[in-house]
């Protein structure tokens, strides 16, 4: 039986993903040339990969002359929450306030990422009253 597809982008996917968040549309050889530096992935792995993101709906893809151009379909900001919110569900069972404690305790925060982190829960509690 096949593994259910993940809603999430996968490692490789979200690469590529970063990538076309900067700096949009490429063609599947400039992609794989941004690659390059982190990642040994040859060029036709990466239009394979390219080819599952765009029946994803993840990318578009575009005739330029006689080239294609790949363009994220999906943002930075919806895909991070959408991952976010998957991984606080099934990590933390839900809980943000778990999720949040772990992350402080795991990382180090510098004194003005503390600073913005107090001012959003305050806009929060001030939003909720």
């Amino acid at each position: 039986m096949p593994r259910p597809q993940s809603r999430n982008p996968t490692e490789l996917e979200l690469e590529i993903l970063k990538i076309l968040w900067r700096e949009q549309p490429l063609s599947g050889r400039e992609i794989r040339d941004e690659l390059a530096p982190v990642r040994d992935v040859t060029y036709t792995s990466v239009m394979t990969i390219l080819g599952i993101m765009e029946e994803k709906s993840y990318v578009r893809r575009k005739k330029n002359g006689a080239r294609f151009e790949y363009s994220a379909r999906v943002t930075q900001e919806s895909t991070s929450r959408r991952m976010l919110n998957d991984l606080v569900e099934r990590l933390f069972e839900g809980s943000s306030v778990t999720a949040m404690v772990n992350l402080l305790d795991a990382r180090e925060v510098d004194p003005a990422e503390l600073a913005q982190l107090r001012k959003l829960i305050q806009q929060r509690e001030k939003e909720q009253s």
